[in-house]
């Protein structure tokens, strides 16, 4: 071909791919197509920015060539030679295609076999050189040169007019695939793509933070993500600490931290309401309190004083152990907001939930005069006109709270109970039902610091870290099915002293799909064990009226034995019970069972927490009951938990409306994550429109998809 000729072919292809951009349809790519483009929707993939940050899940080491002679049995080498022989078999008895392939160097011969892929015999010729990668194996035949080898299915690359080995001879990416896609495949069209889109990615990140963390320009990065040149230690790759991956990092956390930060500016700048708090009405409630609060809750309380008063929107996270006293801190709250005219609301997960909120706030304010109204999906009767009029001063909730036709008069301050299973969207929804009405969001669920950092860096922190005086510890034991007799001589030892036990099941009813023990059969078990008790049955299928009448009478001490599911994992109090029995303990999460154990231990008596587990189960599953066994300190237990479970399940970044995790790890890029925290919230102070910064901006609204007003343009 002509010089001339390649340059217009070279200026050809070049105006075509100019014609690409990150929102592309992925199958307008090379090598994709209708076909293939629903197949890569699988794994996420619809657009060509899509494909570019579809990154390997780890790295194989096929760099070092080996001669044949040098090869060890077991491990994955890398081999070049020349082909021998390549033909297709045919067992006798199956009639399975095998296609055999023969390969030497001057030191030995390779013998490879494909099973049911004859097809490849047309790949090869005599003569040929070729690359492979795989496991070997040791043939018991002689090649004539010693001891021989085969490999298996192995990875394979034609040498022909270039060198640019994709599968071979190199660190090698592994992505995840489906069905329809190989890995090898997948792997092909990566580098085709890299090779020829790249350069459409635009570096968002300003310069001066590049130079300060010493990190490579994001196209850089992306390249070497996928295909090594410069970095080529496996281990490191496959740990994440490469160059590439410590800027990819180093932005997912930026995105995230940056949005956070600017939301947090933008309240700083916005008006909020300036609450009297001259406390009349908090101490009429105080003084009819039958227990003195905790010198941590007090000095929670003092922090939402002072941020109440202040006229700038309160965004305040409150968290502590279970039992340590959050819902206390929360009507004090509310009380402060309705003594200055305000109205508030507390938004709860869960119907159940709502339901104890409502009971127990309705009960402790009962002689104050301030109107309570529940607003559930179930809720037959919603009081709108009084509510809107501003007759209810304390509306208690689930998501229902942020419906359209719910109107508040003057919402002064939202409460969030469990944050993370609502998350920032919802957050904001409810900020809207009032002209910035302070807010505080509640967790019964302790934060490790790394996350609380990361899922909550727009909010101030309260940490509750003490529980209230008086309680015993509550002593957590394992048992097996063979033990049930000592755990019901336990139980008899109990309810012989008047105490009352919770005993909790996975399941309502039995399920044909699972082997586990459901809370039905078990309340008819039970019934039969202990015959002169009284023994209930309460879940989520049972209505409102009627969970409450049960609710009600296991707290005055009418229900001896109270079998549940998971609906009284949260909100519930009765200081009477002195045991909780988890059956199918190996089947609940840690932050389940703690919570279910925060249920008991609530009286000045000794409280037993039993772990009924039905082995087998795994490894995870033996280090969760270990971990109950060993610690009841929440804030321990939430670290173990999310060593075990990882940052991505722990809290689904996901359902909290934020952008995802992909490539960093909580755990092991806490230093990336701090110096990224540092940056953002240093640029948002500086900056808070990044009016400087157009292409961050972009990048920012579109890595939170537009669920927050993060910046005012």
């Amino acid at each position: 071909m002509s010089n001339s000729i390649q340059k217009q072919s070279v200026i050809h292809r070049l105006s075509r791919i100019s014609n690409y951009t990150a929102d592309t349809s992925v199958q307008y790519v090379k090598g994709v197509g209708p076909k293939r483009s629903l197949l890569l929707e699988r794994l996420g993939i619809k657009t060509l920015e899509d494909i570019l940050y579809y990154f390997p899940w780890r790295y194989e080491d096929r760099k070092n060539l080996k001669k044949i002679k040098d090869l060890t049995c077991g491990n994955l080498e890398t081999i070049i030679g020349e082909v021998v022989s390549a033909a297709v078999i045919t067992t006798p008895k199956k009639r399975m295609k095998i296609f055999e392939l023969s390969i030497r160097d001057d030191t030995g011969v390779l013998k490879c076999r494909w099973f049911n892929q004859p097809y490849l015999e047309k790949y090869f010729t005599k003569g040929q050189k070729v690359i492979l990668s795989g496991v070997v194996k040791g043939s018991r035949l002689s090649m004539g040169f010693g001891f021989g080898f085969e490999m298996e299915n192995p990875d394979f690359e034609r040498l022909e007019n270039d060198d640019r080995f994709i599968h071979t001879g190199r660190i090698v990416p592994v992505y995840r695939a489906t069905e329809g896609f190989t890995p090898k495949q997948l792997r092909t069209l990566m580098f085709n793509t890299i090779n020829s889109h790249s350069g459409i990615i635009k570096d968002f990140m300003p310069g001066d933070i590049l130079q300060k963390n010493n990190l490579l320009p994001l196209q850089n990065a992306v390249n070497e993500a996928h295909f090594p040149e410069n970095f080529t230690d496996a281990v490191a790759l496959n740990k994440g600490v490469s160059p590439a991956h410590r800027r990819l990092i180093f932005d997912e956390f930026f995105l995230l931290e940056l949005g956070l930060a600017l939301t947090k500016k933008k309240e700083v700048l916005e008006k909020g309401i300036s609450f009297k708090c001259e406390g009349l009405l908090v101490n009429k409630f105080l003084k009819r309190l039958p227990f003195e609060l905790t010198r941590s809750q007090k000095r929670v309380i003092e922090e939402i004083r002072h941020d109440m008063q202040m006229p700038l929107p309160m965004n305040r996270l409150l968290h502590g152990d279970v039992g340590c006293g959050k819902t206390v801190i929360a009507l004090i709250s509310m009380l402060t907001a309705v003594e200055s005219g305000y109205q508030a609301c507390l938004m709860a997960p869960t119907e159940v939930l709502a339901e104890q909120h409502f009971i127990n706030v309705h009960k402790m304010i009962e002689a104050l005069e301030v109107n309570v109204a529940l607003i559930t999906s179930s809720s037959k009767a919603i009081p709108l006109d009084e509510i809107s009029g501003g007759g209810v001063q304390i509306v208690i909730g689930t998501h229902s709270l942020i419906q359209e036709r719910v109107i508040f008069k003057n919402l002064g301050l939202a409460v969030i109970d469990e944050q993370h299973k609502f998350g920032v969207v919802q957050r904001a929804s409810l900020r809207k039902k009032g002209f910035n009405p302070d807010i505080i969001v509640m967790t019964a669920t302790p934060i490790p610091r790394t996350l609380a950092m990361t899922l909550y860096g727009d909010l101030d922190i309260s940490v509750i870290d003490e529980l209230p005086s008086g309680r015993k510890p509550i002593v957590t034991k394992v048992f097996f099915p063979a033990q049930k007799e000592h755990v019901y001589s336990l139980m008899n030892s109990e309810l012989a002293k008047g105490r009352q036990i919770y005993i909790v099941y996975p399941l309502i009813e039995e399920s044909e799909k699972l082997d586990l023990k459901c809370a039905e059969e078990g309340a008819e078990a039970f019934r039969k064990i202990f015959p002169a008790k009284k023994i209930s049955l309460i879940h989520g299928r049972i209505k409102q009226e009627e969970r409450e009448n049960i609710m009600s009478s296991f707290k005055s001490g009418d229900i001896d034995m109270l079998v549940s599911t998971t609906v009284i994992e949260v909100g519930v109090d009765v200081p009477n019970a002195s045991i909780m029995l988890i059956v199918h303990a190996e089947r609940f999460g840690l932050a389940q069972l703690h919570q279910l154990r925060g249920r008991i231990g609530r009286g000045n008596h000794e409280s037993y927490c039993l772990l009924m587990a039905y082995p087998p189960f795994s490894e995870d599953a033996k280090r969760r009951l270990k971990v109950m066994e060993a610690t009841a300190d929440g804030f321990k237990i939430a670290e173990e938990d999310l060593s075990i479970r990882g940052p991505g399940e722990f809290f689904g970044t996901r359902q909290s409306g934020m952008p995802d995790l992909k490539m960093a790890n909580i755990i092991r890029d806490i230093s990336i994550l701090e110096a990224s925290r540092r940056e953002a919230f240093a640029l948002a102070d500086a900056d808070p429109y990044l009016r400087n910064y157009p292409l961050l901006k972009e990048r920012l609204q579109k890595k939170w998809m537009g669920k927050l007003e993060l910046v005012k343009s």
